[in-house]
């Protein structure tokens, strides 16, 4: 079992900047896939960025060049650092890990089989 729990979410102005944190615990973290998601009131979940553990990452084309994706092994940490934020970035962030079963392959259309409960991000104008 994989526990995941997300900080930073906040409220910013449009331009502005945010760090999300995703800790993660109870297994070995080293071999996952770990991916940020969103999902705005009234919206589909998107998927924002992944990182494979190798630190190969991609990314949504909504976030490319605003979004990086980054971890911390020693820590057991994903974070998302958000720059230049616009109010269309306002959601539920949460992230996910793979648990490794996937070998590898690492993006957001993976079935991830473990989740945490989010942290809000709002963006005013």
């Amino acid at each position: 079992q994989l526990q995941l729990v997300e900080s930073g979410g906040g409220s910013v102005q449009a331009g502005g900047s945010l760090r999300l944190s995703c800790k993660a615990s109870g297994t070995s973290y080293r071999d996952n896939c770990m991916a940020w998601f969103r999902q705005a009131p009234g919206k589909e979940r998107e998927g924002v960025a992944a990182i494979a553990s190798d630190g190969g990452a991609n990314y949504a084309d909504s976030v490319r060049g605003r979004f990086t994706i980054s971890q911390d092994s020693v820590k057991s940490t994903v974070y998302l650092q958000m720059n230049d934020l616009k109010p269309e970035d306002t959601a539920m962030y949460t992230c996910a890990a793979d648990g490794g079963v996937f070998g590898g392959f690492c993006d957001t259309s993976l079935d991830f089989p473990y989740w945490g409960q989010g942290t809000q991000v709002a963006v005013s104008a």
